[in-house]
């Protein structure tokens, strides 16, 4: 069955005017001035091809059109709001899907949801490990991604965006050492090097392993370091981009997102 295109602004803006029997305070309520609450009346009764409101020495009043038609739409969009609720129940509240790189899980992420999972006992993880993922095709509600910035998503960076370069500890007095290379990192005129990693995690695990010096994202480097594992030898600096969390923002307006988000955060 074909439905009708419904106003649904215009009726929201009408059972508005309709409760406070005046355009100025049904204005305050919705946060729109009251020529366009008064715009929007007069567009309603264009396309119901009937009148309102009726404007009297005592105030504003209802026609009997109004007044018949009230009932109905305000059980209407009681409805609407049941339907919502139902919605968002349907969607699982104690389980996230999360896009993120493996070794920013390991080495920042896990920790901090772990601290999440005992705040609120029965939360399940589901882990991608392409953070790249489509969000619709792998049902995600989060992605994690060094990036410059959300781009068309929402998000909020998880840390400053700042870089370092580090070594392990028996390379720091070796100036001259071998150099490890990834894509995010190009490394300063001159410098050949010695590995040249696909990615921060892949350049992290080399110079863990006593392979050289490289340039990383602080957010990554500074578990290992604060371990004695890596030793700093610039920095910290700013960089240009750095871990964000990102959702589409369906999923970035959900309860169980925002409170990961608010935790994650904090």
């Amino acid at each position: 069955m074909k439905r009708t295109h419904l106003p649904l602004n215009a009726l929201r803006v009408f059972d508005a005017a309709a409760r406070h029997l005046s355009f100025t305070r049904a204005a305050d309520e919705l946060a729109v001035t009251p020529a366009a609450v008064g715009q929007q009346i007069r567009a309603l009764e264009d396309v119901l091809g009937v009148v309102l409101f009726r404007r009297t020495p005592k105030g504003l009043e209802l026609t009997p059109e109004g007044t018949a038609g009230l009932d109905p739409l305000r059980e209407g969009f009681l409805r609407f709001e049941e339907s919502v609720d139902v919605m968002q129940a349907g969607q699982a509240s104690d389980r996230y899907t999360i896009a993120t790189p493996r070794e920013f899980f390991a080495e920042w992420l896990a920790p901090r949801l772990a601290r999440f999972q005992a705040d609120t006992p029965g939360i399940q993880y589901i882990l991608a490990a392409d953070e790249h993922a489509d969000f619709a095709e792998a049902n995600l509600d989060l992605a994690i991604r060094l990036v410059d910035g959300p781009g068309e998503l929402e998000g909020v960076p998880l840390a400053p965006a700042m870089r370092v370069t580090v070594a392990a500890p028996q390379h720091r007095a070796n100036v001259s050492g071998p150099w490890i290379d990834w894509p995010g990192a190009p490394l300063p005129d001159g410098i050949n090097a010695c590995v040249k990693a696909g990615s921060p995690g892949q350049a992290l695990a080399s110079a863990l392993a006593g392979m050289g010096r490289t340039i990383l994202p602080l957010a990554l480097a500074e578990g290992a370091i604060a371990r004695g594992a890596l030793e700093v030898l610039e920095g910290p600096e700013s960089s240009q981009r750095g871990y964000w969390l990102l959702a589409p923002r369906p999923q970035w307006r959900s309860r169980k997102v925002r409170a990961l988000v608010g935790f994650l955060g904090s």
